[in-house]
């Protein structure tokens, strides 16, 4: 690649509403350029400048339903990249909110939230590091699935099925906690057998969940976690 190319994509997440999407899409769902343009502040005429730009560059996809135009992030590679610049572009404390609604928020994110399709927060942080200590898996020299870990997700009826080229686990550093929770293959699975089994739900319009009390049950009995320690 020349220096110029890997210039213009970075220039791609170089404006605040260009960013502002591709952070909002790391919800996993698909949305429409008005949806996105109102949640950037933006007019319809400059969601839909800035929404070719991260298409044409491949950090979005975009579907067309009807008179509808959809777009998400290309795949779960973009969504690693945009988690982890997040990770890096905010090395201090967080802003204080502002208000109450935004508080709630900023609270309910750092405690629990999907990145993409995959757990984070204190919630991810706090599965990734019971997994380790467990001997499911090791962060000896990067992270890895281990014998006893394969197992486990097995016992719990969880398939690991690679497809394509997404390996079967991977470190993602976390932006609230400064710390890697569990990606790939397996940290995908994980998520959506916890969100299917009721352990967790979503809350509001963000990309936040929370633990149930039979997830908090469920994670005391598989994984050590103490109760409450999630609330």
């Amino acid at each position: 690649m020349a220096p110029k190319d890997l210039a213009a994509f970075a220039a791609l997440l170089a404006d605040e509403t260009r960013a502002a999407f591709c952070l909002a899409l790391l919800d996993g769902r698909a949305w429409t350029a008005g949806e996105l343009a109102r949640h950037g502040g933006v007019a319809p005429s400059t969601a839909s400048e800035h929404l070719g730009k991260l298409v044409g560059g491949g950090l979005l996809a975009e579907e067309r339903q009807g008179r509808h135009r959809y777009v998400r992030l290309a795949d779960h590679g973009v969504a690693h990249l945009v988690e982890e610049l997040a990770a890096h572009a905010t090395p201090g404390p967080a802003p204080r909110p502002t208000g109450l609604t935004s508080a709630t928020i900023a609270t309910a994110m750092a405690r629990g939230r999907t990145c993409y399709d995959h757990l984070a927060g204190r919630l991810g942080i706090t599965i990734t590091q019971a997994m380790t200590e467990r001997g499911l898996l090791s962060q000896d020299t990067g992270f890895a699935l281990t014998g006893r870990g394969a197992a486990w997700f097995e016992e719990l009826g969880i398939e690991l099925e690679r497809k394509g080229r997404r390996p079967l686990v991977r470190s993602c550093l976390d932006w609230t906690e400064r710390r890697p929770h569990l990606a790939g293959v397996a940290g995908a699975q994980l998520c959506r057998h916890a969100l299917e089994a009721g352990w967790c739900v979503r809350i509001g319009s963000e990309r936040a969940v929370k633990v149930t009390e039979e997830g908090e049950r469920a994670l005391t009995r598989l994984l050590g976690i103490a109760p409450g320690t999630l609330r």
